[in-house]
């Protein structure tokens, strides 16, 4: 980022927010499948188990996205302060 130009340009080995927001509500739309599914009760052992692992994941993957999303938050609004106090 140079002086002339305060806007950075995006890092293209990054994926936008667009798509982190895209990649969060899919996996939040694919673990409600899954939950509801298993609160159904009606599949076999093996099947529940496969799908109470993907939800595992799934979770983890969108509390990875939620935290990487408060510490871009804290980022800005530090940011912020620091151009406030300039």
């Amino acid at each position: 980022m140079s002086p002339k130009n305060p806007v950075a340009k995006p890092d293209p080995s990054t994926p936008s927010a667009a798509d982190a927001v895209g990649q969060f509500e899919d996996a939040m739309k694919e673990l409600e499948t899954i939950v509801q599914s298993l609160e159904r009760g009606e599949l076999r052992l093996d099947e529940s188990l496969r799908l109470f692992e993907r939800g595992v994941a799934l979770a983890r993957q969108c509390r990875g996205s939620l935290e990487g999303a408060e510490l871009k938050v804290h980022e800005l609004l530090a940011t912020d302060d620091e151009d406030d106090a300039a």
